[in-house]
């Protein structure tokens, strides 16, 4: 790749830092205009009816309610895309892949390609499984390096919003602070993820060795 390519502009940079701080969940509870630099304050919430229950209802089962889930994700993901795709066409992800390949790649071996989708996992699930699927597609990652990384993404998933909010009732009588909790779960997350390459690598090895044998067999 030639030094033109490789160069960021300030453009790319700019996008880059506002999409980690809207990723990232770090102004979701600010006031005033800065809340428009927070992802789940622009995605919104859809209205209620009858007070308090949106139009998915409640006590659903089956198919239909793995409909309207599904249906309830539809705008937190396309506009996760959208966002993603105005920010490449300003070379966010050619910065992204200069500030995070340092950190993701002896971290998890992935590139740094993923780095926006590294920081939106820690916020969302469906957001960085959908970007995670585009970055295979487009060739970013490897199918190894996907393995990898969506090892990382299933343990704990989302960790931030879903520690505050499903862990809320058993933060109060933890023994262990909220930082303490989280950096418990991000060891374990990682530790899994190379739990996972490592088993890549003999597999990868073990077929090279076999793909030798059969040659010199032959």
């Amino acid at each position: 790749m030639s030094d033109e390519n490789k160069k960021v502009s300030l453009k790319g940079w700019l996008s880059l830092i506002i999409l980690i701080i809207m990723f990232s969940g770090a102004l979701s509870g600010v006031k005033g205009p800065l809340k428009a630099l927070d992802f789940n304050n622009l995605t919104g919430s859809f209205g209620v009816i009858a007070g308090k229950i949106d139009f998915h209802g409640s006590k659903g089962t089956g198919v239909k309610e793995g409909f309207l889930f599904a249906l309830t994700l539809i705008p937190t993901v396309m506009f996760a895309m959208g966002l993603i795709n105005v920010a490449e066409s300003l070379g966010a992800l050619k910065a992204a892949e200069k500030v995070f390949t340092p950190l993701l790649k002896p971290l998890l071996g992935i590139p740094g390609s993923a780095g926006l989708v590294f920081v939106s996992s820690f916020t969302s699930t469906d957001v960085a499984a959908v970007l995670t699927k585009e970055l295979a597609e487009e060739n970013l990652i490897t199918d190894d390096e996907r393995t990898i990384f969506v090892s990382y993404q299933i343990a704990a998933s989302a960790v931030i919003v879903n520690t505050i909010t499903c862990g809320a009732p058993l933060v109060p009588i933890s023994k262990l602070s909220i930082g303490v909790i989280f950096a418990v779960e991000i060891i374990v997350k990682i530790l899994g993820a190379n739990i996972v390459r490592v088993i890549l690598k003999y597999d990868s090895k073990k077929n090279n060795e076999r793909r030798i044998e059969n040659v010199t067999a032959s």
